[in-house]
C-alpha cells in the first residue's frame, strides 16, 4: 500500500499535548477488498480512540479515579486540571461514557473470559441489579465471587425472569467452567431464573442481604436514635452576620456536627445512629476543653463558647 496523504492529529495526554502527522496509506490493486479504502497507522489505536481529542491515558485515569475510587465528575475535573491537563468538566463525563463503552466491550468478549478463569475449576455466580432512580434502566452485574471478575455487565429496562435467564445462558456458555453455586437477593425473578438454567446448582442468599434482614430490628432502633439525637441540634443562625473569633468557632463546630448528621452509615455492620453519638461526643468534649481554656479569645472561665 503507498502513502497516499497524510493527517494531522492533536492529542491531549497525561504527559503534555503531542501533535501526530499521520500518514494514510491506500491499496491501489483492483479487486482487492481494501482497494482505494484509507489504511491508518496501527500505531494511533495505542493512543487514542477514533475522533478523540484525549489520550487512552487520560481516559484510563478517568475511569479509575470514578469506578475505583468513587470520585464525583467534579472532582475528576480538578484533580485533571491540578496535573495540567486542559479539560472541560463535560468532557470527563464524555469520557466516562467512552471508558464505559471500552469496558463493556472488553467484558463481553468470550475469549478473554476464558483466558481469565483458565485455572480455575468453577465459578460461584452473583447476581445483582442496581436501578439508579425510578424509571430507569436496571443495570445487573453478573460476577464470579471466587476470582472476582466481572462476567457480564448490561442494562435492562426489565427484570423479567425471561431476561435474566437470558443474561444467565450468555455466561454460562463464555465462562466455560462449571458453575458450583449462585449467590443472589431474594428476588422472584432471580429465583425462577436461576432454577430455569441452573437447576441442579445451590442457590442461596447473599450474607449481606441475609445479615441486613437479620439485623432489621436493630437498624430500626438505631434510625430511631439517631432521629432522636437529631433534634437536640441546633442550627448556626445565632451567629449569622458575624466575623469575631468566637462565631468562626461556632460555625467550625457547626460544620462538624452537620458532617456527622448527614453520615447515615452503611447498614447492618456501621450503625448511623452509634456513629452520630460518638461523633457528638467528640464534639462536646472539644467544646469542653475550649470552655476550660478560656474560649476563643481566652477570655474567662465560664464565658459562652
Amino acid at each position: 500500500m503507498r502513502i497516499r496523504y497524510e493527517i494531522r492529529r492533536t492529542l491531549v495526554t497525561l504527559s503534555g499535548t503531542q501533535r501526530l502527522r499521520l500518514k494514510i496509506r491506500r491499496c491501489e490493486a483492483e479487486g482487492c477488498a481494501r482497494f482505494r479504502k484509507p489504511y491508518r497507522p496501527e500505531a494511533e489505536g495505542a493512543l487514542a480512540l477514533p475522533q478523540q481529542e484525549f489520550g487512552l491515558d487520560v481516559m484510563a485515569l478517568v475511569g479509575a479515579l470514578r469506578h475505583r475510587d468513587h470520585r464525583s465528575v467534579p472532582e475528576i475535573h480538578a484533580i485533571l486540571r491540578d496535573r495540567g491537563v486542559p479539560i472541560a468538566e463535560r468532557s470527563v463525563t464524555n469520557l466516562l461514557d467512552r471508558y464505559d463503552e471500552v469496558l463493556a466491550a472488553r467484558l463481553g468478549d468470550p475469549q478473554h473470559l476464558r483466558r481469565q478463569l483458565g485455572g480455575q475449576d468453577r465459578i460461584v455466580l452473583a447476581l445483582d441489579g442496581l436501578q439508579p432512580d425510578v424509571g430507569h434502566e436496571v443495570l445487573w452485574v453478573l460476577r464470579d465471587c471466587l476470582s472476582g471478575t466481572v462476567l457480564l455487565a448490561r442494562s435492562l429496562l426489565s427484570g423479567t425472569a425471561e431476561d435474566l435467564a437470558a443474561l444467565l445462558r450468555e455466561v454460562v456458555e463464555a465462562v466455560g467452567v462449571p458453575v458450583a453455586g449462585v449467590i443472589s437477593d431474594g428476588q422472584h425473578s432471580i429465583r425462577k431464573a436461576v432454577a430455569t438454567v441452573l437447576p441442579e446448582v445451590p442457590h442461596q442468599l447473599c450474607h449481606f442481604h441475609f445479615l441486613r434482614e437479620a439485623a432489621l430490628p436493630i437498624f430500626e432502633a438505631d434510625r430511631h436514635a439517631k432521629k432522636e439525637l437529631k433534634k437536640a441540634m441546633r442550627g448556626e443562625r445565632a451567629v449569622e452576620g458575624r466575623r469575631d473569633a468566637e462565631a468562626d468557632l461556632v460555625r467550625s463546630y457547626a460544620g462538624a456536627v452537620h458532617s456527622a448528621i448527614t453520615d447515615d452509615g452503611r447498614a447492618p455492620l456501621d450503625a448511623a445512629g452509634l456513629r452520630l453519638k460518638e461523633q457528638l461526643e467528640k464534639v462536646a468534649g472539644s467544646l469542653e476543653r475550649v470552655r476550660s481554656k478560656g474560649g476563643p479569645r481566652g477570655r474567662s472561665r465560664g464565658s459562652r463558647s
